[in-house]
């Protein structure tokens, strides 16, 4: 029976823009799993932090290895969106109150408006109050909507990522350094 997808050796011989949605993802994943697995990352990494990591998405994201593999892990899935958006809602927290107008407004365009060009998975009536809120905007505008996207993050992206094979890897690749 004839394959809708070409053969290994047709996707070898193909551009990056030929090869089909399906296989550019598991090409990109296979390239990340292996940069994981050889990198000096995995080396810089204390024994036993990637245990930790599968305690909850509080643990993982206070270590800075956790933050950049989750979010390694999460453009691999075309949805890194979420964990972009909670990373600029930390940032927006700690900016002058100078710069909160504009910076409100461009975080508003890029993930809360609907059709933005990064959209958050929230609400309407986040959406709204938030929409009311950047007019005046407080370090605080966003709060709602990063606590949203927290939950979607812990209930839908977190356990993917541990079952996924790139911290399967990642575990493998820094157990074998400490059993060296």
């Amino acid at each position: 029976m004839p394959s809708l997808l070409p053969g290994t050796n047709e996707l070898d011989n193909m551009s990056k823009e030929e090869r089909p949605p399906q296989a550019q993802r598991k090409d990109f994943k296979w390239r990340l799993q292996c940069k994981f697995a050889k990198s000096p990352m995995a080396e810089k990494i204390k024994p036993g932090e990637t245990l930790l990591w599968s305690q909850s998405l509080e643990a993982l994201l206070k270590s800075k290895y956790g933050m950049a593999t989750f979010q390694a892990f999460l453009k691999s899935e075309f949805s890194d969106e979420n964990i972009e958006f909670w990373l600029i809602c930390e940032d927006f927290k700690k900016i002058r109150s100078s710069r909160l107008s504009s910076r409100a407004k461009k975080i508003f365009d890029l993930y809360i408006q609907a059709e933005a060009p990064k959209e958050i998975n929230i609400d309407h009536h986040t959406r709204e109050v938030i929409r009311q809120n950047v007019q005046a905007p407080t370090r605080l505008c966003f709060d709602d909507a990063q606590k949203i996207v927290f939950g979607l993050m812990e209930k839908d992206s977190y356990p993917r990522f541990l079952r996924s094979d790139i911290y399967r890897t990642l575990l493998e690749s820094v157990s074998n350094i400490i059993s060296i």
